[in-house]
This record gives C-alpha cells, structure tokens and sequence, in this order.
C-alpha cells in the first residue's frame, strides 16, 4: 500500500525538481573576468561584485549584438563609454530578459572586443579604460556578463530600484518558488506520518 502511494508522489517530485530554476555554468572566461574584476575592486577595499542572472541575461543579448561588429583592437578598450551604439531593437532586448528600463536606467553596459578573449587583455580593457570609472564606483554591487566570439559585455548592476536589473515578473518567480516548497512540505509531511 505505502509503494503505491509513492507512486501517485512521484510525478509532483519531478514536477518540483523540474521548475527549480538551475543555475547555468558560466565560460571559464566569464569567470575568469570576474575574478579578475573583484580582485581589482579589493586592491581598491570595494566589496565584490554579485552575480546578476538578469544582468547576465541582458549582457548575453547585448553581446549577441555586439557580434555583428568588426573587431579591429586588439591591446585596449574600443568602444568608449556613452559611445556605445545604439541599438533600434534595445527594448526587445530587455523584453528577452524580461527587464524594464526603469529598472536599468542606472545600470551600465560595458561592451569589449578582444580577439579570441585573451583573458589578460580582457581584464585590462576593463581595469585600465574608460571603464576602470564604473569598477571604482561604490554604487555598483551586481554583475552580468556575456560573450559572443570576440566581444565580451559587462553589464554593472546597483542595488538601487532604478539599476536592480530586476524583472518584471518578480511575483510570478516568487509564486512558483512557494510552490516548489510547498509541494516539497506536502510530500515530507506525507513520509513523515506513514
């Protein structure tokens, strides 16, 4: 009997283990900048910045769009910030995220080419650049980062409503996780009292 009760469980397990949202593994690039970022922020006593996953989200789309560009610099940063190109389509971009511009107005995107992403000139394009400004700055606390062949996007993330890259669909991710817990509590409970 308690087998076949088991039984008739084991479809919402899955259900719960399958709507657990899993993190995705970054390149060893993307990590490797941003080990190279936070050591910098600490020679600096700035705290570490926080992995954003929908700053990581948009800096992906904004690298897909990078890629159509010419990589010509290979030794330092070739695209100046507030230099950026403009993109017709930016708010289909933060719609892939499900980002508003309310909610990255304050952030800033930092795109790099660097052929074949040599990490050592990667970091530099950032730490010794235009963008050195942005790292230094206290207001950034999150961080998203995305790569298409040669281009490599840093997306900076504040802890402020106006740059928390939050989406907008926050209550329905806050609903589905109650759920998952709530399923999981239902399941235990059941174990518990066979």
């Amino acid at each position: 009997m308690p087998s076949s009760q088991l039984y008739l469980l084991l479809p919402l397990l899955l259900l719960s283990l399958l709507l657990i949202n899993h993190p995705v593994q970054c390149d060893d690039e993307e990590d490797s900048l941003l080990k190279g970022i936070n050591d910098y922020r600490a020679t600096l006593n700035l705290t570490a910045l926080v992995k954003n996953e929908n700053a990581e989200c948009f800096a992906e789309e904004m690298a897909d769009q990078f890629n159509d560009q010419q990589c010509t610099n290979t030794t330092g940063a070739n695209t100046v910030p507030g230099t950026e190109p403009t993109f017709n389509n930016y708010p289909k971009l933060l719609a892939k995220c499900h980002l508003n511009i309310s909610n990255t107005r304050e952030g800033m995107i930092m795109p790099a080419c660097v052929p074949n992403l040599v990490a050592s000139q990667l970091l530099s394009n950032f730490t010794e650049s235009q963008y050195s400004e942005y790292l230094n700055d206290t207001k950034y606390t999150g961080i998203g980062i995305g790569t298409e062949d040669n281009w490599m996007v840093v997306v900076l993330t504040t802890s402020t409503p106006g740059g928390s890259f939050a989406t907008y669909n926050a209550a329905s991710l806050v609903s589905k996780t109650s759920l998952i817990y709530y399923l999981l509590f239902l399941l235990i409970s059941f174990f518990f009292f066979l």
